[in-house]
């Protein structure tokens, strides 16, 4: 069994679990990461890839949460313009709609509430002359038009490690907690391999229990402390189907229970339409959509749009788990978004911080304020840091994502733009570590299909943890939903080969 000490050992390798490890391995702290399995292997790969405000929430009256997710909006536009990149929302208004006076006033808050400096403001729209609403039946009108913005969820996370990783910090993944005990002032954490089954003790100074969903769970089984706050466990699901728009515009649908569903481009040549709501009363061990799911959000898209669809037109879905700060409110919709941190240090012991809640937009400033609490015990640690730095391949020319495009074929004329695109989308300008100085397709190395490259995935298994097949087709990538059954055996083959 191994020893190691470092200041801060974080649990859980989702967006809140990495944004604590690189806020913390930038102010000059030791630090540790462990995840059970995938980065973004659970939740932070399960969302709905928006980087918003949430202006359903201004009716829930939470207008500070409103007002400091639109401000780390903006943080996370300049941070990594790849990963994050403007949408504009068409929200039509129907005769079950909310009234056009509230939605007015709502977007007029949402304009103004965050300081919008890169978005244009909120506008009406006459849906029987816009392109948008040619998609819509005819009882829709007029709506509004406003901008928020998409992210690549599971890659956000990737990049947090990465650049933790290049700080200084240890990543593991496919490791977990066994079990941790105060011990002589210190935390004593016991950790274990799940590929191998080898344990590693670890000495920490803090224990951050960031472990999401599994949060209250790890405090009750695995740690010796007593759970003082209890998560309230909500599903949401998602489901992916042939391309209903024209263009590349978003839809917000105001269904009849009062909730949204969003209709949102999706991979090209697809659509995502989420999300549900269901309550748990437990963390299951596996989490996926029910029939009564998918019927509810195909019947959410058939109110509105001309195309009718049904479960047997969806193409994938997935579920996640949002692990919400139990508010005691009765509708699951009304769960605050919140995070709340809870810091367990008695009489001076080893503090442990729990993170419970929270949403991918506001990731960067719960780190911030995980960290200003953990102050006190991390004398040696230097201020906040992460508001005006990129993330790994944000450094685009001027913030443009289209520039960095033109600027990779410029260099590489022989790349097809297609998959010029996606490899600038996903690495930004970390391109040209995977393109190296390859004067052709063949000098990629091994093609596995599908436009995956062996210069590609050596990258990610030298730099992204990359290990299995999902690991890349779901996470790395969306390509599971494209990548044909050869492409898919040959990077199994090449993945189970175990070299790098």
């Amino acid at each position: 069994m191994q020893s190691q000490s470092v200041d801060l050992l974080v649990v859980g390798g989702g967006i809140n679990g990495t944004g604590i490890a690189r806020d913390a391995a930038g102010r000059g702290l030791s630090v540790m990461l462990c995840e059970r399995d995938d980065l973004a292997g659970a939740t932070s790969s399960a969302s709905s890839k928006l980087i918003h405000g949430g202006l359903r929430y201004l009716e829930h009256y939470e207008f500070a949460l409103v007002r400091k997710a639109l401000k780390e909006r903006e943080v996370l536009l300049r941070a990594a313009p790849h990963l994050v990149w403007p949408l504009e929302f068409v929200l039509p208004q129907g005769l079950a709609s909310r009234p056009g006076w509230m939605l007015r006033i709502g977007l007029l808050l949402y304009d103004r509430l965050g300081g919008r400096q890169k978005l244009p403001r909120s506008r009406s729209v006459n849906l029987r002359g816009d392109p948008a609403g040619g998609v819509l039946k005819d009882e829709f009108r007029r709506g509004f038009v406003y901008a928020d913005c998409w992210a690549d969820d599971a890659r956000l996370v990737v990049a947090n490690a990465m650049d933790a990783a290049a700080r200084g910090a240890t990543i593991l993944t496919r490791t977990e907690l066994v079990s941790a005990a105060r011990e002589a002032g210190q935390w004593r954490a016991v950790l274990r391999d799940r590929r191998n089954g080898r344990t590693t003790t670890v000495a920490t100074r803090v224990l951050v229990n960031a472990a999401g969903p599994w949060a209250a769970d790890l405090m009750t089984d695995r740690i010796q402390t007593t759970e003082r706050d209890r998560l309230r466990l909500v599903k949401g699901s998602h489901i992916v189907l042939p391309r209903l728009t024209r263009g590349d515009e978003a839809y917000l649908l105001q269904n009849t229970d009062g909730r949204v569903v969003f209709v949102l481009p999706f991979q090209e040549r697809y659509s995502l339409v989420g999300t549900t709501e269901v309550e748990l009363p437990e963390m299951p061990d596996t989490v996926t959509i029910s029939p009564e799911e998918v019927d509810y959000l195909c019947g959410a898209v058939n109110r509105y749009f001309r195309k009718s669809v049904a479960p047997s037109d969806v193409v994938w879905s997935f579920a996640g788990v949002r692990p919400l700060v139990d508010d005691a409110e009765n509708d699951p919709s009304s769960v605050t978004r919140d995070f709340l941190m809870d810091l367990d240090a008695p009489h001076g012991e080893a503090p442990l911080l729990s993170v419970l809640g929270g949403k991918l937009t506001t990731y960067r400033v719960l780190s911030e304020q995980a960290l200003a609490l953990l102050g006190p015990h991390l004398p040696n640690a230097s201020g906040p840091w992460t508001a005006q730095a990129v993330l790994p391949g944000g450094d685009l020319p001027e913030g443009d994502f289209e520039r960095l495009l033109a600027d990779i074929l410029n260099e590489y004329p022989w790349l097809p733009s297609g998959l010029a695109r996606r490899l600038s989308r996903s690495y930004g300008s970390r391109t040209r570590m995977i393109l190296g100085k390859a004067g052709s397709l063949d000098d990629l190395g091994a093609h596995y299909g599908d436009g995956v490259y062996e210069a590609e995935i050596g990258y990610l298994l030298r730099h992204e943890w990359l290990e299995t097949v999902d690991d890349f087709l779901w996470r790395r990538s969306k390509l599971g939903l494209v990548a044909a059954a050869d492409t898919v055996a040959r990077l199994r083959a090449r993945l189970t080969s175990g070299t790098g």
